[in-house]
């Protein structure tokens, strides 16, 4: 599900590094401030934030401080060396007083309104659900964490968990083996006449197909995920053909061949349009759509959203009328 930028909230903002501080063995958090010290737009748990790189390079990372701080931004990078250069470049040299352009907010995985919930956090997938936590306590909604990692030195922000008591619980595997994942499952599944209990669960893939998949067998746990990678088993997408982009704003018309996403074509017809993980699941290049019917190869939509028609992400997605028209 994608949760619009806020009204206002669409310019890139230049925020300064506050801090920098090792919250695991390879996990770095950065809090963030306005030079000037301006407030700075609102968030809702959930939430990601658009970084560049002096390397030219943008990439996305968790909101995982408190939605209630107007001064700062707080997020954690996981050390990749083999990464895509972004978390090298965040951990070998970027310093407290460094100027970085920042995207605003956007919510691709929001918290919805619940009886219950069940929050499951594997490794760096802590950072999205610290913040669901406080929200779900300011709702007064029960919840219970479980929260795994390869040992307990890898783990950020186990000093934040202390104070919730066995509502979190942590599992280092070096210490206590597989995640209990379907224990986890079945105690939080609801009873008979129960409401549904909502489980949002961020981590490696395996760990989100393994919950996606067992939570088949309850009829009562609603699964809510958030991927850093497409699915394994997305399948083929249908073969491309080449479509008329309208952009209606520029006055530009941009001609896409089969064998071009309509993100590169736009980009190499000069109309600025941001994009970083080029596989639809970050949601930076959303566009509104002014007519045609796209064709939607993203991960981030829900069913609902798909059948309006109104955004899609020229990333991945192309369309399927000869022209499609675009808020650009």
């Amino acid at each position: 599900m994608s949760t619009p930028a806020l009204p206002g909230a669409q310019d890139e903002l230049r925020l300064r590094v506050h801090q920098l501080r090792w919250e695991a063995a390879g996990v770095l958090s950065l809090t963030l401030v306005d030079p000037g010290d301006a407030p700075l737009p609102p968030w809702q748990p959930g939430a990601h934030l658009r970084l560049g790189l002096p390397t030219g390079v943008e990439r996305h990372y968790s909101l995982c401080g408190d939605p209630a701080t107007t001064d700062s931004y707080r997020v954690a990078v996981l050390h990749e060396p083999r990464g895509r250069g972004g978390s090298e470049y965040i951990h070998r040299f970027l310093r407290p007083g460094a100027i970085i352009p920042v995207g605003p907010p956007r919510n691709n995985f929001p918290l919805l309104p619940a009886a219950r919930y069940l929050f499951v956090a594997g490794g760096i997938g802590i950072t999205p659900i610290l913040p669901m936590l406080r929200e779900a306590d300011r709702r007064g909604t029960p919840w219970r964490l479980l929260y795994g990692g390869r040992s307990r030195a890898s783990m950020a922000f186990l000093d934040e968990l202390v104070g919730h008591g066995d509502r979190a619980r942590v599992w280092a595997h070096d210490e206590h083996g597989r995640l209990p994942l379907a224990d986890a499952l079945a105690e939080a599944a609801p009873g008979p006449g129960e409401e549904p209990v909502a489980v949002y669960c961020c981590g490696p893939e395996g760990l989100l197909d393994a919950l996606t998949e067992a939570c088949k067998g309850h009829d009562g746990l609603r699964p809510h995920t958030e991927r850093f990678k497409p699915p394994a088993t997305a399948g083929a997408a249908e073969p491309n053909t080449p479509v008329e982009v309208r952009c209606v704003r520029s006055g530009t018309t941009v001609d896409v061949p089969a064998n071009e996403s309509v993100l590169d074509a736009l980009l190499g017809a000069g109309i600025k349009v941001h994009g970083s993980c080029r596989e639809g699941i970050c949601g930076t290049c959303e566009v509104i759509v002014r007519a045609g019917t796209p064709d939607h190869r993203d991960h981030i939509l829900d069913a609902a959203e798909r059948e309006t028609g109104r955004l899609m992400y020229p990333c991945v997605s192309r369309s399927l009328t000869p022209v499609l028209e675009l808020d650009l």
